[in-house]
């Protein structure tokens, strides 16, 4: 997979967004708000599999450690927990559902 021109445009997009919750969850303390960062990565959606050839989903599947794409229900399990009781303690921290890409 190659990387396109607009590549940086979206880098600085998540960059900001990771920035944002860390401002925010300062911004925000004593209120019990709090603000944190969802980072899914290649999931198998229908416009996923409409957008790309099975080559490119292929190569998507195999670049993470786990070699497969997430599922929806797995993401929306993780954004589930985020907005659970269970992560009362969590703010301004990232959570990377991708299959251990970020980490390699």
């Amino acid at each position: 997979m190659t990387r396109h021109a607009a590549f940086s445009v979206y880098s600085a997009s998540k960059a900001a967004v990771r920035n944002l919750a860390r401002s925010w969850s300062q911004d925000l303390r004593g209120t019990g708000i709090r603000v944190n960062v969802l980072s899914p990565g290649a999931t198998r959606t229908d416009k996923l599999v409409d957008l790309l050839d099975d080559q490119v989903i292929d190569g998507l599947a195999q670049a993470p450690p786990l070699q497969r794409l997430g599922k929806p229900e797995e993401i929306a399990a993780v954004a589930a927990f985020l907005a659970s009781d269970d992560s009362t303690f969590m703010t301004g921290s990232e959570v990377f559902a991708d299959g251990g890409l970020a980490q390699v």
